[in-house]
């Protein structure tokens, strides 16, 4: 019964958006509120506004964008800022085509289909409510009922500017239906949908031979030619192309540089001037956002042919790279997963995120500052610090390339490979090295790929396989340190006191006897030793870390055992040291004894309750990392 009840309250709630009046009624409805009169640019900016902004390192990001796309902050703030926000404001970049330029998989249809999504949620709150003159079929704007001659006097009244022209259909019926009599013509509520072709269109080419360019503009009724006598009679046309039905809303341009030219051209007037032609009618006016989409290549061809100048003058180019952080990808793969029918398959932790790694080595590009590797540029573009690199570094290695992120593996062939390795038979969990397996034989079979790039990206490979085994070995590190983050505050504390005495040469005192000690000097170097520390740069380290607690402690920010990158590694490096003999022996005795099997029970148990694990992918990874430690 629950679900008859929704769908009762769900008609109810249709039913509320129905509206009906006059042209007078609507007046009064704009004298009220004047934004449901702005143009198709605004009411998508609006849309996206409506959502919420959040600031983040002094960058602005658009709530709306961030459940379906991921790691593209940069570029989605570009796009609401220069183009939809300087096009609410009718500056010139809404004469425009939008133009989306990037390498396949890279986001782009995701982003157009949230734009129409988006619109249709938006057309339906009161805060996003348009109306059309009824029975228009381009849900032409009620305030294109004014003549010309009146409008300056009534957008001041009104607080409104008023653009375009009735369309033809309109036209007629003014004159025969109303007897020119505006202020009785029918007004209703519009609401957007791209299913009942209502505002929001798409079109994609086909056969140029074949398609016609009615398909945009709209055609000729040729079954009612006679009963209405005339071509130019608008009661023989059909206003059923996608920039008909677009008005008031958005169109999506598929693939619009592999579409004929003939069609392309008829995008000039209409981003220029706000009309286009269409049959033996003067110009129709429309108030639409075009919205394109293409790959770089294509984009490249396109503007090396001298013909499309005047086209490409009219278009806002807006790149769309791959994601470039790790985080985020991993997002990407648990978003296009669960899209799947494979919630009974396990997917052990740091699958997807060694996954990623992969992925987002390949896109890098190699920076010439000194000292950086790939693994690290990849951290730091994660927002990890790495030691001996600045905020400015990362800006720096950011402003490098233009065309850093749109080459290298796209997420649609990970996915594809990690399906790959989900759909075996016989199996319950799939972990890193079964996707690493995936991808590697994925590389076999790519055809597209040269030998010189295979190789490259069989390193990023090793690479990543490098990273996991670290997470690996940390997991199991945590995992068989009782309290781990408790033995590892101890540690560090007991560290920084006996740094501290060092550098101001002043002693210890013993919390227990209250006897007065010299700096533990072997402890402070069994940890230091970890990461590398010589003896000769013990000192200079040591200074560093009480630089850095001083400077935490004037912000106000507490110093903790993650607050500095190296000495972090060094205490989990110290703690698993310790640790090391017996995690070998525990993980790699075929015939435990029974203090060992306890152990192992123990550690397996805490992999599953506290870091996700199932009871076979825990097994497999102690199995893993006693081979690690044991080589």
């Amino acid at each position: 019964m629950d679900i008859f009840k929704r769908i009762t309250s769900h008609r109810a709630d249709e039913e509320k958006l129905n509206w009906s009046g006059t042209f007078k009624d609507y007046i009064d409805i704009v004298r009220q509120n004047p934004k449901v009169s702005r143009t198709a640019h605004a009411r998508v900016y609006d849309m996206i506004a409506s959502h919420g902004v959040t600031e983040k390192n002094g960058k602005r990001i658009y709530k709306f964008f961030e459940k379906e796309i991921f790691g593209l902050n940069k570029t989605l703030e570009k796009l609401t800022e220069e183009y939809f926000h300087s096009a609410a404001r009718r500056l010139d970049v809404r004469k425009r085509i939008l133009l989306l330029m990037g390498p396949v998989s890279g986001g782009k249809s995701t982003l157009v289909m949230m734009l129409k999504r988006g619109l249709e949620q938006y057309s339906r709150t009161d805060e996003g409510a348009l109306y059309g003159i009824k029975d228009c079929p381009m849900y032409e704007e009620p305030l294109h009922l004014i003549p010309h001659e009146l409008r300056p006097d009534i957008e001041k009244e009104l607080d409104v500017r008023i653009e375009g022209n009735l369309c033809p259909s309109c036209q007629m019926r003014l004159r025969t239906k109303y007897n020119g009599v505006i202020e009785n013509v029918e007004v209703e509520r519009i609401t957007l949908s791209e299913d009942k072709r209502v505002g929001i269109g798409t079109f994609s080419p086909s056969d140029p031979k074949s398609q016609d360019i009615a398909d945009l503009t709209g055609s000729i009724d040729f079954s009612t030619i006679t009963e209405f006598g005339s071509e130019s009679d608008p009661r023989a046309y059909r206003f059923d192309g996608e920039l008909n039905k677009a008005n008031r809303g958005m169109m999506e341009f598929q693939e619009m540089l592999k579409c004929d030219e003939k069609f392309l051209w008829n995008l000039l007037s209409l981003t220029q001037e706000g009309n286009f032609k269409a049959g033996r009618f003067a110009l129709i006016s429309a108030d639409e956002l075009i919205v394109a989409h293409t790959n770089e290549s294509e984009y490249k061809a396109f503007i090396s042919n001298k013909k499309n100048e005047a086209l490409q003058s009219r278009m806002i180019i807006m790149p769309v790279p791959y994601n470039l952080q790790v985080t985020q990808e991993e997002k990407i793969y648990h978003k296009l997963i669960n899209q799947g029918d494979v919630g009974h398959i396990h997917i052990a932790p740091h699958t997807l995120k060694t996954a990623s790694i992969f992925s987002i080595l390949t896109r890098l590009k190699e920076t010439k500052k000194q000292g950086m590797d790939f693994i690290k540029k990849m951290r730091m573009y994660d927002g990890e610090s790495v030691e001996g690199f600045k905020d400015a570094d990362l800006k720096e290695m950011q402003n490098e390339y233009d065309e850093e992120g749109m080459t290298g593996i796209d997420p649609r062939y990970v996915v594809n490979r990690i399906s790959s390795a989900l759909i075996r038979q016989d199996i319950n969990c799939i972990n890193a090295l079964d996707v690493l397996r995936s991808l590697k034989d994925g590389l076999d079979q790519h055809s597209s790929i040269t030998k010189e790039e295979k190789e490259r990206y069989l390193n990023f490979i090793s690479l990543a396989r490098k990273e996991y085994d670290e997470l690996a070995k940390k997991e199991l590190q945590k995992a068989f340190v009782y309290s781990f983050e408790e033995s590892a505050k101890t540690l560090f504390e007991n560290y920084l006191d006996n740094i501290e005495a060092f550098c101001n040469q002043n002693k210890i005192k013993d919390p227990i006897t209250d006897e007065e000690l010299e700096p533990d000097e072997r402890l402070m170097r069994s940890i230091e030793e970890q990461i590398g520390i010589s003896e000769n740069a013990k000192k200079a380290f040591r200074e560093e870390i009480l630089i850095r607690m001083s400077s935490y402690s004037r912000k106000n920010i507490k110093f903790n055992y993650s607050s500095h990158e190296r000495l972090k590694e060094a205490i989990e490096k110290k703690l698993f040291a310790d640790l090391k003999d017996i995690v070998k022996i525990t993980t790699s005795t075929k015939t435990p004894d029974e203090k060992q099997l306890k152990k192992i029970n123990e550690v397996s148990k805490r992999l599953i309750e506290e870091h996700g694990y199932c009871s076979i992918c825990a097994n497999e990874m102690l199995r893993y990392v006693g081979s690690l430690l044991n080589r």
